[in-house]
């Protein structure tokens, strides 16, 4: 359907004329025309790279009142990168709607300068939702006037740990509001947020709830632990025109994946929650321009990624939330294209395959790592078709041409194409020379008979690894102004963890304590590192021999911790505020 069938304004097609929309996407066709009406809350579930911030951005500037100078929309998003794009797109959206105010706040940035232009004025405010709970406490912005509200990536605000403000933030809201969520899965806890917020919604499901977009091609190779690496070589190796992202558990591994690849000649880069925000925008202006061609990133610090011709979505290791295969997936295949989605995995990560396909609706194809035959006649070949392509100013390299006849004339055909192979592709031949085959041949998955049991201790070993758990020290503490909230945020921001893997916290005067899954102890020593809470340097070690084993009065089947009020924060001014209930 065409955007002129969709009923938006003369103003805005003309924009999206200019920005050269012409046909909306199934969410894009589906929600717009409901949006427009604006009486109704709403939900829509699309897979990422649908399209959906024009699907909810449109209706929204439809709805502003463009002499009434107070905030009347808000959109909130998971990270900056996520706002500040979501921002640009609504500007260019309202490219002929110039009294339109839009202003986006975010954590990174200096507060002071969002507070001035919040003051300048601001129709539609795009924000992350610790920096606009931190701004509503500070008084600067007031959201009493807000008659709409849209939750753009609702499922990876809840993962990031941004609940309790999402509670307050829309606590504050008038009741008479509209609710826009919009989520690529439809996760337990934003079914919640859709009950205790929204009023009988209308529900859009493009795809299917938890669906990746159906023009991904899925593929996962097994390979020893030891070879993750060298298996990301080869498929960089084999894919010559890549322009992927490789994702990575955390900012450490993310780092030194770059800098290997880097090393190794590949125009890589890597995107980390470590980098500053001119860093980050110097990385991403490199990676849109083409200048790096493979962008190495943390699932947060990619979820502001919008690049549409991204071919490849390689996951070096897979996170440990279901959910965040379809974001990382849906970095490819953008704007109607196809896109190839390739995970690494080991012999015990097996079943986490099986797990996706059901969960996902979709089919992961278990195919063998390129071998060096394969890996050089893909070369050969990419490098022989940018010859053939290659344009010739033959005025330019007419008086060069001499010399080269010269040079060359001892030579027959043959040869000079030999010798130009050569010269071009010795580094191939000689990697490969002696390379071996790194794939590993799966087990046959042994199938329980029904009726059969487990044995006791099999059942009692499942049990104590669920509650095992690895205990570690901090130096911040009460006297920093520091709550369990704030832990709770440095932890999975700078470790790519989810709330739900960190366990009790107990908080004393000057240092404190923390204990999380065994599974993600490896995480916690690979990301603290360098660390700053409030402008304070944060140490992190490890707290053996203090805690540990099984928990005694941490979260046990998802209760409360009992000590230090641990809960996800709420972004307040002194390190990220928060509280959640003891256990009784």
């Amino acid at each position: 359907m065409k955007f002129t069938e969709l009923g938006l304004n003369p103003d805005t097609l003309k924009s999206l004329e200019k920005l050269g929309f012409e046909t909306a996407t199934p969410i894009q066709e589906k929600a717009i025309p409901i949006l427009l009406e604006g009486k109704r809350d709403f939900v829509g579930l699309a897979s990422t790279g649908t399209g959906k911030t024009a699907a909810f951005g449109l209706p929204l500037l439809e709805r502003i009142d463009p002499e009434m100078d107070l905030p009347q929309g808000v959109i909130l998003c998971p990270t900056r990168e996520l706002c500040l794009q979501i921002a640009d797109d609504i500007k260019k959206f309202s490219l002929h709607r110039n009294a339109l105010k839009v202003v986006a706040v975010y954590g990174g940035a200096a507060i002071t300068n969002q507070i001035r232009d919040l003051k300048r004025g601001a129709q539609i405010i795009v924000a992350t939702p610790g920096r606009l709970m931190d701004l509503i406490e500070r008084r600067a912005v007031k959201v009493n006037q807000i008659s709409m509200v849209v939750l753009d990536e609702a499922d990876e605000m809840l993962n990031m740990g941004f609940k309790e403000e999402l509670d307050k933030i829309l606590g504050n809201m008038p009741e008479e509001r509209v609710t826009w969520l919009f989520s690529a899965t439809m996760a337990r806890g934003v079914a919640q947020i859709a009950k205790n917020y929204q009023t009988d919604p209308v529900e859009v499901s493009v795809g299917g709830k938890n669906e990746s977009a159906a023009n991904i091609d899925h593929l996962c190779f097994m390979v020893h632990e030891k070879d993750r690496y060298p298996a990301v070589k080869r498929i960089l190796d084999f894919l010559p025109e890549i322009y992927g992202l490789i994702f990575c558990r955390t900012r450490a591994e993310t780092q030194s994946v770059a800098e290997k690849l880097i090393q190794d000649g590949y125009t890589a880069d890597a995107l980390h929650g470590e980098l500053s925000q001119s860093q980050r925008d110097a990385v991403m202006r490199k990676f849109r321009q083409k200048n790096i061609t493979i962008l190495v990133a943390t699932d947060v610090a990619a979820r502001g990624i919008d690049v549409d011709d991204i071919t490849h979505v390689i996951h070096y290791k897979l996170s440990d939330e279901i959910a965040a295969y379809t974001h990382r997936s849906g970095r490819t295949a953008r704007a109607g294209k196809s896109g190839v989605s390739i995970a690494l995995i080991n012999m015990h990560e097996r079943r986490r395959i099986t797990e996706l396909e059901r969960r996902n609706n979709i089919k992961i194809r278990l195919e063998k790592v390129p071998d060096a035959k394969a890996i050089c006649e893909n070369q050969l070949i990419a490098l022989l078709n940018r010859v053939i392509e290659c344009d010739v100013n033959e005025e330019e390299i007419e008086d060069y041409l001499p010399a080269a006849y010269e040079a060359l004339c001892h030579l027959d055909k043959k040869e000079i194409i030999k010798r130009f192979v050569a010269t071009e592709f010795n580094h191939f031949l000689e990697y490969y020379r002696n390379a071996n085959d790194i794939n590993v041949k799966p087990r046959p998955q042994r199938e329980r008979q029904p009726g059969q049991q487990r044995s006791d201790n099999s059942k009692r070993n499942r049990r104590m690894e669920a509650y095992d758990t690895k205990r570690f020290s901090i130096n911040v503490g009460r006297v920093h102004k520091v709550n369990a909230g704030a832990i709770v945020r440095l932890v999975c921001e700078n470790c790519n963890l989810k709330s739900n893997q960190i366990g009790a916290i107990d908080l004393g005067r000057d240092s404190s304590f923390f204990e999380v899954s065994k599974e993600a102890s490896a995480a916690i020593r690979d990301g603290m590192s360098n660390l700053k809470l409030d402008g304070r340097e944060v140490s992190i070690r490890s707290a053996a021999g203090q805690g540990g084993g099984q928990r005694s009065g941490g979260r046990q089947g998802g209760g409360r911790p009992s000590s230090g009020g641990h809960g996800r924060p709420s972004g307040g001014r002194s390190g990220y505020q928060g509280n959640r209930k003891k256990r009784d």
